[in-house]
């Protein structure tokens, strides 16, 4: 009889050879090192911690008075700051006439008056319609000045009349 082939069932015809017979390779694993990317992961970390720009928060404490409550200030201790709405500077020291003001004029104006007088407080009147921008130079120059005792109030429409009268 002839030989018959045994059919192919997928199994290897001998341990160790593949299906055609052939001799099976052994695949090597590759095992990559990740030392060295972790190592460069922390040092940009570092770098730019270390390059970064720490910044303390540039805010201002505001201690707003009690509801309600109301402290009488003698009018000689009052210099009122008017801020109109064209940016326009007033400035009314205790029972004085009310001046026009430059802003580059206004500190060395604060830092005089300070002097003059330790109990001073700066009352800031600004218009409904001013932008925000003048507050916060206000109060910013009021802070480099050393005022510590000053309010912001709104501009009553007397004061808008007052004002008129003065220009």
């Amino acid at each position: 009889m002839a030989d018959v082939a045994a059919p192919d069932t997928g199994q290897p015809a001998a341990p160790g050879k593949g299906v055609l017979g052939r001799a099976k390779k052994k695949r090597v694993g590759i095992r990559i090192d990740m030392t060295p990317m972790v190592d460069v992961a922390f040092l940009l970390l570092i770098f730019f911690m270390v390059t970064t720009v720490f910044r303390r928060p540039l805010a201002m404490e505001v201690n707003l008075p009690e509801p309600g409550a109301s402290v009488e200030v003698p009018e000689s201790n009052v210099m009122t700051v008017y801020v109109d709405e064209d940016e326009s500077l007033f400035v009314k020291l205790g029972k004085g006439g009310i001046e026009p003001l430059a802003w580059p004029d206004l500190r060395p104006n604060l830092e005089s008056a300070s002097e003059a007088n330790p109990n001073l407080i700066i009352l800031v009147k600004i218009h409904r319609e001013a932008r925000y921008e003048p507050m916060v130079d206000m109060m910013d120059l009021l802070e480099d000045a050393g005022m510590e005792r000053f309010s912001l109030i709104p501009m009553k429409e007397s004061d808008e009349k007052t004002l008129e009268e003065v220009r």
